[in-house]
């Protein structure tokens, strides 16, 4: 019998310096069971970052043809796709043709430098895709934030984030590879 997806409830305060967002968010993940704790919370650190009252998780993390985490127009039309990991550029092209942005948060420790290394020229002329690192320790030390229920304060000013509960926090420094150019 296959595991079910588990719920995981998320309170987030984001207070954001730099696009002078303010806002609570009561979130409702789908923890796949082969997704670890650190991919989640990485995907809870690209809604802090990317918030806005359009920002939308997935209903379905299976479905390869449309964005885990995603901002749509009022056509329906995706103004923004978030995508997590290791993309090879074929898949990141097609993300690219449908959607007017798209931003990647790379991580996975020493294996994100190869994968830039080996991506890097072909991902250029993608003129809509922004491609951040976060980097290993910061993930594993978000992972010790995860909880079935958490209540999360994310902190972001001058390129630095701070994520919190009650009992530990983490500071952040992603590293922009790729801007929009």
């Amino acid at each position: 019998m296959a595991q079910k997806a588990r719920v995981i409830r998320v309170q987030l305060q984001i207070a954001d310096m730099q696009r002078h967002y303010y806002q609570d968010h009561s979130l409702t993940l789908a923890q796949h069971p082969s997704e670890t704790d650190a991919r989640l919370l990485v995907r809870v650190l690209a809604f802090a970052l990317n918030a806005s009252e359009d920002l939308v998780f997935a209903k379905d993390l299976s479905d390869e043809g449309e964005p885990e985490l995603a901002e749509y127009n009022l056509h329906g039309d995706i103004e923004l796709w978030i995508a997590f990991g290791q993309l090879d550029e074929k898949w990141l092209r097609k993300a690219s043709q449908k959607a007017k942005r798209v931003k990647v948060y790379a991580y996975g420790g020493r294996s994100v430098p190869i994968w830039w290394q080996q991506n890097q020229s072909g991902l250029q002329r993608f003129k809509n895709l922004q491609v951040w690192e976060i980097p290993e320790a910061s993930v594993k030390e978000m992972a010790g934030l995860m909880e079935r229920g958490m209540q999360l304060q994310c902190n972001i000013s001058e390129d630095q984030i701070f994520i919190s509960n009650d009992t530990s926090s983490v500071t952040l420094e992603p590293v922009l590879l790729k801007d929009f150019s």
